[in-house]
């Protein structure tokens, strides 16, 4: 399974942006996304999640000012960041959840992208 991040980039504050997620390889279902973010010299922690029923979660920090969604059909992903602030700077991960090809189970982190560098500054 591989996974690609991208849509990165320098933004001001207040500016937004949308980061994809494409998901490829010996995946048969996505049943669950995640996207993380790991700021300089600080730990992976989790920013949004999405699963069975299109249910989501946020992070404290960001919610009300990202979405995240999905596209099964397509195996891809999508978090929308909007009123971006410079503690968002960081690089952007995803990983994901599901069925393998040959019904094996695919968990959350077993996976992951090379990260997308989001930069909020002025």
């Amino acid at each position: 399974v591989q996974l690609q991040a991208f849509g990165g980039g320098l933004v001001q504050p207040g500016e937004s942006l949308r980061l994809s997620c494409a998901v490829s390889g010996s995946i048969s279902s996505i049943i669950s996304m995640i996207w993380f973010r790991q700021r300089s010299g600080e730990r992976r922690e989790q920013v949004a999640s999405i699963t069975y029923g299109d249910y989501t979660t946020y992070s404290d920090d960001v919610e009300g000012r990202f979405i995240i969604s999905r596209d099964n059909a397509e195996k891809k992903g999508y978090l929308q960041m909007n009123r971006l602030i410079p503690e968002d700077t960081a690089v952007y991960y995803c990983t994901v959840g599901g069925t393998g090809s040959h019904g094996e189970i695919i968990s959350v982190g077993d996976f992951w992208g090379q990260g997308t560098l989001v930069t909020v500054s002025s």
